[in-house]
């Protein structure tokens, strides 16, 4: 394709809506495996056409800030479908089998939207009131990985992001008055606040990437932490206390060593951590903190005690597994809009935005799996790992979850691993004790090293898409650079645990 062709594609509005705006050479990719596909399957055979819709699929998710995965993946699932790469009733089987995962994400996460206000309240007064930074820094990263063992990761970190982003705010308008909303612009900030400006940016910096750090060390431990860890639970038959048990070999070391990592970082204040808060900074929030807190009515202390029951009745709830995990969400969803009167429709609707997009993205991940399955791709690759001796089996899990879910999804991953060792153990290969190994070591596998890259954790990738990255000057590659030390720590923790511990 000539230059001159190239350049007049985007203007043609077909080929505009295609995937919206990620890039051309995106699109182009998109359209190449859609057509390359049937003539692979038509010269190769449909395992080898299997394998490549795979890594296709993988690119996709690789790409993710491209272009939302949704897209792309479904258009391929789509295909596989139309080439007899699977059917739509081992499709709507593997989807059936995760029912559990939809309800948690449709129901849970719209659940804790209603306790966003007590979770503000928790970390902005962690903000305020704890003025050592290396304390603060600790405190981030472990509420947050206690929050998300019991709600949900990308909830939790929604919320820090709302706390980050309303204090940069704050203290922006300060710096530039006349910039309107425009709070990426430095031109308009004032020479006096340039440096304030830049400190308090690396110091949000900081604080993002423990909590979001914080926010997988927790998100590893109960069966509600990340979406996958129901996928395994239920496939092993782990309920709440059992999957927290199984797991904590491998997840407290790790926990332990990822809270002592976030402390040697701010103490030797390498990989870009250690930036304390400016003294303008900190004064100009305070004084917004007192202001607002001023402005609370006993209407709004009366809301903060329901969602500190509610919140209390939930991680009961969960512990004791009085009912399916996304039931319990609906209930805290009742729960808490019944004793907070909020009872209209358009009041309802945003909780469930921000995890609808993410589900149905899910039911695309079933698709591919229903294509791995029927295709059975990952059989010869199952077989090898289980000839090897039973002591090496579970790291090498480990390493290859890990590896895969650096760079494409750990959902995805969790959920061919957890299916494919399933079926080992259903045909009597493995023994229950094996089996229950390996169910260990792919959660841990998929939920630790993954910290390496955006694209593993959606928490990472929502912190990265959101509003606040491009205003506190947090890009990709700082993300990968500030998440090395964590990766290194970390992983290597989970594997020495899985290799000798477990």
């Amino acid at each position: 394709m000539t230059d001159a062709a190239r350049s007049q594609l985007p203007t043609n509005p077909y080929w505009t809506n295609f995937l919206g705006h990620s890039p051309e050479w995106y699109k182009l990719t998109i359209i190449g495996f859609l057509i390359i596909n049937p003539i692979a399957l038509f010269v190769l055979g449909p395992y080898i056409t299997g394998w490549m819709l795979v890594l296709e699929f993988i690119f996709t998710l690789a790409m993710a800030l491209k272009c939302y995965p949704l897209q792309p993946g479904g258009l391929l699932a789509i295909e596989a479908l139309f080439l007899g790469l699977t059917d739509a009733h081992t499709v709507f089987h593997e989807v059936e089998g995760g029912f559990q995962v939809i309800l948690l994400l449709i129901f849970m996460v719209a659940g804790i939207y209603f306790m966003k206000d007590l979770l503000l309240f928790i970390f902005t007064k962690l903000l305020i009131k704890v003025r050592n930074k290396i304390a603060l820094s600790f405190l981030f990263s472990f509420v947050a990985a206690f929050l998300s063992a019991f709600l949900d990761a990308l909830t939790v970190t929604a919320v820090i992001i709302s706390v980050a982003g309303g204090f940069y705010a704050v203290y922006r308008q300060v710096a530039a008055p006349d910039s309107g909303d425009d709070l990426g612009d430095d031109s308009t900030v004032a020479d006096i606040h340039r440096d304030d400006l830049e400190g308090f940016r690396a110091f949000l910096r900081n604080l993002m990437m423990h909590a979001a750090v914080g926010t997988a060390l927790g998100g590893v431990m109960t069966t509600v932490g990340e979406p996958q860890n129901l996928l395994i639970s239920e496939r092993m038959g782990w309920e709440f206390i059992e999957f927290f048990l199984r797991m904590s070999p491998v997840t407290l070391p790790v926990f332990a060593v990822g809270l002592l990592t976030c402390i040697l970082l701010e103490a030797f204040g390498v990989f870009s951590y250690g930036a304390k808060i400016p003294q303008p900074v900190f004064r100009v929030l305070q004084d917004f903190d007192a202001d607002e807190s001023a402005k609370r009515t006993p209407r709004d202390n009366a809301k903060l005690v329901v969602q500190a029951l509610v919140g209390l009745f939930l991680v009961v709830a969960l512990a004791l597994h009085l009912i399916a995990v996304g039931l319990v969400g609906l209930s805290v969803i009742v729960l808490q809009t019944a004793f907070n009167g909020v009872v209209e429709e358009h009041d309802l609707g945003p909780a469930f935005h921000e995890a609808l997009p993410f589900t149905a993205l899910l039911c695309v991940f079933f698709g591919i799996v229903a294509v791995i399955a029927s295709q059975q791709l990952f059989q010869p690759v199952i077989e090898y790992v289980l000839t090897l001796p039973l002591s090496q089996q579970p790291s090498m899990f480990y390493i290859a979850n890990g590896v895969l879910s650096a760079i494409s999804d750990n959902v995805f991953v969790a959920t061919v691993y957890i299916n494919e060792v399933r079926n080992a153990f259903d045909a009597g290969t493995i023994t229950r004790e094996q089996f229950d190994l390996l169910g260990v070591a792919i959660n841990t596998g998929t939920n630790i090293p993954s910290v390496a890259t955006p694209n593993g954790q959606a928490a990472f990738l929502f912190l990265l898409t959101s509003s606040l990255a491009p205003l506190i000057r947090l890009s990709y590659g700082r993300m990968v650079l500030m998440a090395l030390p964590y990766t290194i720590t970390m992983g290597i923790t989970g594997w020495l645990a899985v290799q000798y511990i477990l």
